[in-house]
């Protein structure tokens, strides 16, 4: 066993997911068409390098970690998320349907978000929500359609088109992270909507890797200081 409480094994097998494991895919096109737009993000690319971001390409096992990680930290949804695997075994409609309400819940949510989970994955066993259907839909329909379903509001349908679709263009307003990180890379104490519209238009067609990058701005809170802890982006283990 290593100082650090991994043993020679532990290490190999990380290292063997961490290789193998599905990342948001951008390129030199995408980075060099944000820094030719943008001054401030272009030294911020620069700084921070390549970001590899996990999605998961399941929609139904990424529609149910978006409701996980709904307005809490990505620390916590990353032990909620876990829980739940650990519970369940598979993330599918039928695992969720078989297993109780109560036994969801203590996974580490509230039961409001357990019973949406637990109806959603109703409606997709059922064939009344129709997930694959999102993949033929553009943005705006594929907001439309998954705000249908409680539970499920325009933030969780735009992490779901970012990490599990691979939508291109995608900056949320109503990711508090995203909101920071833009504070920080322009030196605003705030920023209105307006302002945020500005900057999103000029990422496009590329805001979603804009968006990684903001993510990691955002951890910066202007003291030096990292604060992982308070971002409200998806955590995928």
């Amino acid at each position: 066993m290593s100082c650090f409480g991994q043993g020679v094994d532990d290490v190999e097998k990380e290292s063997k997911e961490i290789k193998f494991m599905e990342i948001f895919k951008y390129g030199e096109k995408e980075i060099n068409y944000l820094k030719r737009k943008d001054k401030k993000l272009s030294e911020a690319i620069d700084r921070i390098g390549k970001i590899e971001r996990r999605v998961i390409p399941d929609l139904f096992e990424a529609l149910i970690n978006s409701i996980v990680s709904q307005q809490i930290s990505s620390k916590a949804a990353d032990t909620v998320w876990k829980r739940l695997i650990n519970l369940l075994g598979e993330i599918k409609p039928e695992t969720i349907m078989d297993e109780d309400i109560n036994s969801i819940q203590k996974c580490g949510m509230t039961f409001r978000k357990a019973s949406y989970i637990k109806v959603i994955s109703e409606n997709v066993y059922s064939g009344t929500f129709n997930i694959n259907e999102l993949n033929d839909l553009p943005d705006e329909g594929v907001i439309k359609m998954l705000t249908s379903q409680n539970g499920i509001g325009v933030w969780t349908a735009e992490m779901l088109m970012i990490f599990s679709m691979g939508r291109p263009d995608i900056v949320s307003w109503g990711d508090l992270a995203i909101r920071r990180g833009m504070c920080n890379l322009y030196n605003l104490k705030d920023i209105s909507k307006v302002q945020f519209e500005r900057y999103k238009k000029r990422y496009s067609p590329y805001g979603s890797v804009a968006s990684l990058y903001l993510w990691a701005l955002s951890a910066n809170s202007g003291d030096g200081i990292l604060r992982t802890d308070l971002k409200m982006s998806p955590s995928f283990p």
